[in-house]
């Protein structure tokens, strides 16, 4: 028989940056261990960062992806309107477009079924920091 839970956690601020952030997701899910198989949904609540699964061992990983998307979407161009809280508003907003809201990740024997060297990434688009509130909701058995 299905089972669901659903879990509303608050992550500390962190500052502009790509954060690993997986040992401080499971750590906040311990219903997780009562799930044989399923699918976990991790959503963020914001549209001024982002979530993503990559490289979880080296750090110029994290590193050169925040220099890839500074590059790739700069805060000095006069092609925004949307400027209301400062230079990096609309280019967190596109930045969050680009990446995406939310994950899947399916658990296996009250774990998740991440690769080896695969993590959780809070990225933290604003150059302010911010807590980051996120809903995570476990389906299966």
């Amino acid at each position: 028989m299905l089972k669901t839970e659903q879990i509303h956690i608050t992550l500390k601020p962190r500052s502009r940056g790509f954060h690993l952030i997986t040992e401080e997701i499971i750590n906040q899910i311990p219903e997780l261990k009562e799930f044989s198989k399923g699918l976990v949904n991790i959503f963020v609540l914001h549209t001024s960062c982002s979530l993503s699964i990559s490289e979880n061992a080296d750090p110029t990983v994290r590193a050169d992806l925040e220099t890839y998307f500074s590059e790739t979407v700069p805060e000095n161009s006069n092609l925004y309107l949307h400027k209301y809280e400062g230079l990096d508003d609309m280019t967190s907003h596109i930045k969050n477009v680009m990446i995406g809201s939310s994950l899947n990740i399916p658990v296996s024997k009250g774990k998740l079924n991440l690769g080896t060297w695969q993590g959780i990434y809070l990225c933290e688009h604003r150059n302010q920091s911010h807590s980051r509130k996120l809903v995570i909701t476990v389906i299966g058995e």
